[in-house]
């Protein structure tokens, strides 16, 4: 009896100390305004020459309306959208990728690649595929051209925690074309090849700034998710985050490597000039961290590339430790 009373209490604190672990790796701690809840709704009027259209225009924070031609000021709000407000060459257009949707008692994102046409007396001079994101960030507003377009974000927000996971919940609707398209603006759409793929990227970098006003910096977490099928909600989705250098794993991709060249993420120096950051190598698990880029997209092609018709939700993004 008294082995049995011991073997008890023995299971008794093994399974507790199971619950307490499973416990302590599932906390979470959710991203301001990462419920995705609160919305800002701007109206944008474009040129006249182009139709004179008002645009609404959605970014993520305080619940607000905004009517008029500026730059968007998200307040205390981390977020950023690919819908901006541009100003290329005198012509005022407004372009929106990504809309709230209610879901349960609030609201989630949907994100969607589609054609942005832009058109003067009724003649269609531009077309350009646009893939609907949502990052940590800001775009720099009016944004004035379509060239090398990571120029035109401030990626990432000043961060210096080490989190186990990313958790959030997602639904995916792939177009189902088998390849892709690149159609800039500047030439007839040309097809790539592969299926399009909504993608999650979270980076935790340690930058710093040399004396020339240069960013580098050191990878020192990483998650890259590619979803390639079609889900209904998918709830407190965990995905893992890895440290280090993840080049000699056996699930490392060439997709999950340095961000450099086109590739390469843009955040403003000490001079307030947005400037490419250089990653120039792969951290270790004890580095410090200082910023973290977390980008969602309902594209994974890069600028200009996707298949219209790929939809991507996303709900209640939150850290896991």
């Amino acid at each position: 009896m008294v082995v049995n009373n011991r073997l008890k209490c023995l299971l008794v604190f093994v399974f507790w100390g199971i619950s307490m672990a499973l416990s302590a790796q599932r906390k979470t701690e959710a991203i301001r305004y990462g419920d995705l809840d609160r919305w800002v709704v701007r109206k944008v009027t474009e040129s006249a020459i182009i139709g004179k259209d008002t645009k609404t225009l959605y970014g993520i924070g305080p619940a607000d309306t905004i009517v008029g031609n500026e730059p968007f000021d998200p307040k205390d709000s981390p977020w950023a959208t690919s819908n901006v407000y541009a100003k290329i060459s005198g012509v005022t257009k407004a372009s929106v990728s990504v809309y709230p949707e209610a879901r349960g008692e609030g609201n989630c994102a949907r994100l969607e690649t589609g054609i942005e046409a832009c058109s003067a007396l009724g003649i269609v001079h531009i077309k350009v595929l646009v893939g609907g994101s949502l990052f940590l960030g800001r775009s720099l507003e009016p944004v004035k051209g379509v060239s090398d377009p990571w120029s035109k974000i401030v990626s990432g927000v000043p961060f210096t925690w080490k989190p186990a996971s990313l958790v959030f919940d997602y639904k995916v609707k792939l177009s189902g074309a088998l390849n892709r398209i690149r159609l800039d603006g500047f030439s007839k759409a040309s097809e790539v090849k592969g299926m399009d793929m909504a993608v999650v990227n979270l980076i935790l970098q340690k930058r710093w700034e040399d004396k020339h006003g240069n960013l580098y910096a050191k990878r020192v977490g990483t998650l890259v998710v590619r979803m390639d099928r079609n889900t209904d909600w998918v709830n407190g989705a965990t995905f893992p985050i890895l440290y280090g250098d993840i080049t000699k794993r056996s699930d490392y991709k060439p997709y999950m490597g340095l961000l450099t060249g086109e590739a390469a993420r843009y955040s403003l120096n000490s001079e307030g000039k947005n400037v490419p950051i250089q990653e120039i190598g792969w951290g270790t698990e004890d580095d410090e961290v200082t910023h973290m880029i977390l980008e969602f997209c309902s594209s994974h092609g890069g600028s200009y590339v996707g298949s219209p018709g790929n939809t991507f939700w996303v709900d209640n993004i939150r850290l896991g430790y």
